[in-house]
């Protein structure tokens, strides 16, 4: 009976541990204060759900950032967001990753471009990439972004980088071998709220109304798997990181599908397509997925 009672609570004793561990070995941000600061106008950010959510105000006076309080190599970084509802023209709501090296910086960029009531909110993607960026391609989502929280993620591997709106991915970017590719930076997480009405809504023809201010978005689930740096030396070369197994080395067959769907019914803009800004496709255009 000593034995049993012994082994009952070890079993406690390590179930309790598990339970109440807020950061992986890879990192996993388990509420705001702890895995991010402020970066810009920290009155503006407001802690909401006892920090497991936070909201972002854009006014007059200020918009506003956040970023994680490390960098990562690799990895799957998400978070839901819950968009400016309503007339959102001029605003923008960025979800990026940024290595912060000025002018060799990688940076993979989620950018929601606000839009007049009833018109569809565009979603821009960018990759940079050893500093060289003007990668744009642009989707209308197919739902009201605003009317509730959805996943926003991004995968980095070394095999590629996929953007996701929920279970669909909606960019890829391969790491062909011919062009430049993030292998070596690690980056931080960022998010902001800010004024950009010169060119976020119809190529700045929709500036921002005023009257319609304050502006809110809303994040909360952050979520972060990924090798942080500092950490462990050889974690981002270690090919068992869930990130880098067999099933994340290209999109699946349904999430292939999902992705000529949304190329097919819901990109408006396509860099490798616009002939008026490069006569000849860019390489990694011809990568496919």
């Amino acid at each position: 009976m000593a034995l049993l009672l012994r082994n009952i609570a070890l079993v406690f004793i390590f179930f309790y541990s598990v339970s109440i561990s807020p950061i992986s070995v890879f990192g996993r941000p388990a509420t705001f204060v702890e895995d991010f600061r402020v970066t810009w106008s920290d009155t503006h950010i407001r802690q909401i759900e006892g920090g497991r959510a936070i909201q972002l105000v854009l006014d007059r006076n200020s918009g506003c950032g956040f970023a994680s309080k490390r960098q990562y190599l690799f990895g799957r970084v998400s978070m839901k967001i819950k968009l400016v509802p309503g007339d959102s023209a001029g605003t923008v709501t960025a979800f990026y990753m940024n290595s912060d090296t000025d002018a060799v910086r990688d940076e993979l960029d989620f950018e929601f471009l606000g839009n007049r009531t009833g018109q569809p909110y565009t979603v821009q993607t960018n990759v940079y990439a050893h500093g060289k960026g003007d990668r744009e391609q642009r989707v209308n989502l197919w739902f009201d972004p605003a009317a509730d929280f959805h996943t926003y993620s991004i995968l980095w591997n070394h095999h590629h980088i996929v953007f996701y709106v929920d279970d669909v991915p909606v960019r890829v970017y391969k790491n062909s071998g011919r062009v430049p590719y993030p292998t070596s930076q690690p980056m931080g997480v960022y998010s902001t709220l800010w004024e950009a009405d010169d060119w976020a809504t119809r190529g700045g023809l929709e500036k921002i109304d005023w009257s319609k201010a304050p502006f809110f978005a809303y994040y909360k689930d952050f979520d972060i798997e990924g090798c942080a740096v500092p950490g462990p030396a050889n974690c981002a070369t270690n090919p068992s990181n869930w990130w880098e197994t067999i099933n994340y080395q290209a999109l699946s067959a349904l999430e292939a599908r999902k992705y000529r769907w949304v190329r097919i019914n819901h990109m408006i803009y396509d860099y490798c397509t616009d002939r008026s800004r490069y006569p000849v496709a860019p390489p990694e255009c011809m990568a496919g997925i």
